[in-house]
């Protein structure tokens, strides 16, 4: 086997631990509650779009992880957040949370490629979105007069998150309008934070989604991950003028390259999503690095690959939860 088949073939796609209680999985975490209170998030390597699980990417459940870890931290002044401790690279230790069934996605770009996002809606003839209303003439990736904010309902497992106004999510009772003000507000200063340090590394952060919950003490806290490639779009700030001069879609160091790579082969939501083959995966994975080590400023530590990652995070699981691993 080739050093690509070996990494390919120890992605971590299955974060399942019976010894762990109270299971629930998403489409790339895998989460525990423990009755005192904790919850065990354990990112994988899978790789969603289009509300599908695709592939693995090598190192993504790590660089995910430890990206959301570095954003918490560097915006703990602004909202708190879930995080107790990070027991192992693909894992964290948080606080369970009263979920808010909102997710807050903040825009500064009229960019996207998926049913929910601006451009497409924008490009169909829409002009009134979310609640804002957009001018004629705009084009794709054009940086927007204003930040805005483009609530959805959260989507399970297999379903489409659905867009949805600030005055909706009101008057269905999904958030009081306290809570949504609360919501509005941080999520406008974290995001503000996150495009000042991506403008000091030559990013530029396009857009973002965060997830939020409510702490025995009924405390909104921020939740899930942050300014991470799932979550957010991140272009490169010095080519961005020249690409769209040239009406090209920007550089981009999120996983908007693989959303991309499908749909220039097949109708994502109506056809068979081909095999995406293993180089481009490799491809894809050194994208996740980067952005990790241009956004924080720090070298990624590849962990080793040698041997199923699975097994390591049952050893560290075992190590800080001694009393579910005998």
């Amino acid at each position: 086997m080739t050093d690509t088949d070996i990494i390919l073939a120890n992605c971590l796609t299955d974060a399942t631990f019976d010894e762990l209680p109270n299971h629930t999985s998403g489409k790339v975490r895998e989460s525990y509650d423990l009755p005192d209170g904790r919850r065990v998030m354990i990112a994988t390597d899978r790789q969603s779009a289009f509300d599908k699980v695709l592939a693995a990417v090598p190192y993504k459940g790590q660089v995910l992880n430890q990206t959301a870890t570095f954003w918490f931290e560097q915006t703990a002044d602004i909202c708190p957040n879930h995080i107790l401790e990070v027991p192992d690279p693909n894992v964290v230790i948080g606080q369970r949370l009263d979920m808010l069934p909102i997710e807050m996605v903040v825009r500064d770009y009229m960019t996207g490629s998926t049913d929910t996002s601006i451009w497409p809606m924008y490009d169909r003839g829409e002009r009134v979105m979310y609640g804002v209303t957009f001018p004629e003439g705009l084009v794709k990736n054009q940086k927007l007069p204003e930040t805005i904010l483009t609530p959805t309902t959260k989507g399970a497992v297999g379903e489409h998150d659905r867009p949805i106004t600030p005055a909706e999510i009101v008057e269905q009772n999904l958030l009081s309008q306290a809570q949504w003000d609360e919501l509005a507000e941080l999520s406008v200063a974290v995001f503000a934070r996150g495009r000042e340090f991506a403008a000091k590394n030559g990013l530029i952060l396009v857009d973002t989604k965060y997830e939020f919950g409510v702490d025995a003490d009924g405390r909104i806290t921020l939740a899930d991950e942050i300014h991470t490639p799932d979550s957010s779009r991140y272009w490169l700030a010095d080519s961005y003028g020249a690409k769209l001069a040239a009406g090209e879609n920007p550089d981009s160091l999120d996983k908007e390259f693989l959303r991309l790579w499908i749909a220039a082969r097949c109708d994502p939501y109506n056809d068979p999503i081909p095999e995406i083959p293993a180089d481009t995966l490799m491809e894809f994975a050194g994208k996740y690095v980067r952005l990790y080590e241009q956004v924080t400023g720090e070298s990624f530590e590849h962990a080793p690959m040698d041997r199923p990652v699975r097994d390591r995070i049952r050893e560290n699981l075992a190590r800080v939860l001694p009393d579910y691993f005998r």
